[in-house]
């Protein structure tokens, strides 16, 4: 079983940039899909994007495509949510998850058994 912890989170402007990391312990990400998903206050949980496990393939929310992108750390078991050109509109709660139905591509959350805590994202305007 996977355990997942996000970090990077915070206060920034529009128009800036966010990292936002996720690290694995207990297995290898290489062994699960892990997706980003975002919860605004009041809001359902959606879906940012997601890399396979075979890190090849990467999807994203029509949202945030152009502005995000996920990469890998395979050797340090970490997954990346490079955020720029941020909008009032991503802010959210962001978590991570995972699936070991790695090759297979989903965006509903449910399909995601194993979640991170989330991390916060504030973007004022």
């Amino acid at each position: 079983q996977v355990q997942l912890v996000e970090s990077g989170g915070g206060l920034v402007q529009a128009g800036d940039s966010l990292r936002l990391s996720c690290v694995a312990s207990g297995r290898t990400v290489s062994s699960y899909r892990i997706g980003w998903f975002r919860q605004a206050p009041g809001k359902e949980r959606v879906f940012v994007g997601t890399i396979s496990g075979n890190g090849i393939t990467i999807n994203l929310a029509d949202s945030v495509k152009g502005r995000f992108t996920i990469s890998r750390d395979s050797a340090n078991n970490m997954v990346y949510l490079q955020m720029n050109s941020l909008k009032p509109e991503d802010t959210a709660v962001y978590h991570c998850a995972a699936s070991p139905r790695w090759a297979m591509f989903s965006y509903l959350p449910n399909d995601y058994p194993y979640w991170g805590q989330g991390t916060q994202v504030t973007v004022s305007s």
